[in-house]
């Protein structure tokens, strides 16, 4: 065999066992094109419901770890700050998309961004950060990490969170939890222009906030991707499209189902909230908590903290300006419940990172308030 082809036939292997989630994908993407709307008619047979979920749910996973991989891919070769900034943006764009997609399908949900924002905010700050805390801590006792960008992050979610998730329940101008069109462009003008500065802050002019305390002067361990092959930034961009693109038609399938549990059968609205969090998350989740079994809590709290911030900065916005664009209505304000749990979260988050190192004790207290929220979730 020629040398050529040969070594055409091994990076053609390759690249198929890296992207074999692609085909799956796109198989999956193709047949509901196709038959979508009469599988989906057939729901209330409780095996079929649960196999079309799962099915939808599962391919959708796959894309959301491919689309963060490659994201990580160009992060690397861009260098900062276009790296972060195309990380963050496939990440939120996802999740702009998901929601839209189930706010937008049927009748519309009203209550999915704020039950998917509350969601990604209690999954992160609590059950991931409880975990990250409590598994690095019972590995390495203590952890480290750069209390100033842990502060610089917590000092914007802070008020973020109050004033997109809390505030509407207390507006006049508006009936219900909700903001005007004035105030919607205000929060979003206003969310969207603190992200900005903080990103500068973060990627050039404080970067050392960013960074574990013992590597400043040294190589930045803080934003150490998982192993994974890098390539050029033509083929890692067009395949993070190609993962992208099948999202817009499966997201619209999947908000079917999701429709479906919460009418038909009696599922909570914010479950629907819940598993799209849960589908948007799980990628990072697991890089932070595998960070933190590695002794890089630093790392760990700049995924962690850092989605948190992109979430409330970017996706607030974002569906505010879809809501206004298609005259749905949005609901933000969280229920009397739920702002307490968010409110004591945040204290808790600020404890938490107000000491240089960590121990189990922390992550304990935020999972604590993690399974609360889904205590509350089922029986609020």
């Amino acid at each position: 065999m020629n040398p050529d082809t040969e070594t055409v036939a091994i990076q053609n292997k390759t690249l198929l066992r890296q992207e074999w989630s692609l085909l799956v994908i796109a198989t999956t993407t193709v047949l509901f094109t196709l038959f979508g709307k009469t599988w989906l008619a057939e729901l209330t047979n409780p095996a079929w419901f649960g196999f079309m979920l799962l099915w939808l749910f599962s391919v959708m996973l796959l894309s959301a770890f491919a689309i963060v991989r490659h994201s990580e891919s160009l992060a690397i070769l861009l260098g900062e700050p276009v790296g972060t900034l195309i990380l963050t943006l496939s990440v939120i764009g996802v999740e702009v998309l998901m929601i839209s997609a189930v706010m937008l399908t049927g009748d519309g949900k009203p209550t999915i961004a704020r039950d998917t924002m509350f969601a990604v905010v209690m999954i992160l700050l609590g059950g991931m950060i409880g975990v990250s805390l409590l598994l690095g801590g019972w590995r390495h006792h203590e952890q480290t990490y750069n209390l100033q960008g842990a502060n610089a992050f917590l000092a914007l979610i802070l008020p973020l969170a109050v004033l997109g998730l809390v505030l509407p329940n207390f507006t006049t101008t508006t009936s219900g939890p909700t903001l005007s069109p004035f105030q919607s462009v205000f929060t979003s003008v206003m969310s969207i222009g603190i992200y900005l500065i903080f990103l500068v802050v973060q990627t050039t002019r404080h970067r050392e906030y960013f960074i574990t305390p013992q590597a400043a002067g040294k190589e930045d361990d803080s934003h150490i991707h998982d192993d994974h092959p890098v390539n050029s930034i033509p083929y890692h961009a067009l395949l993070l499209i190609l993962y992208i693109l099948p999202l817009v038609i499966l997201a619209k399938q999947l908000a079917v189902p999701l429709e479906f549990g919460t009418r038909a059968l009696g599922m909570p609205a914010a479950v629907s909230g819940f598993l799209v969090a849960i589908l948007i998350l799980s990628p990072e989740a697991m890089s932070a908590v595998k960070a933190a079994l590695q002794n890089q809590l630093q790392r760990a709290v700049n995924i962690l903290l850092g989605s948190v911030l992109a979430t409330i900065g970017l996706t607030i916005p974002a569906v505010l300006m879809i809501g206004l664009m298609t005259g749905k209505t949005i609901h933000l304000g969280l229920s009397a419940a739920n702002t307490i749990l968010l409110l004591l979260l945040l204290v808790s988050s600020t404890l938490t990172f107000s000491h240089s190192r960590t121990n189990v004790l922390l992550g304990a207290v935020h999972l604590l308030l993690f399974f609360a929220y889904l205590m509350l979730m089922f029986e609020g």
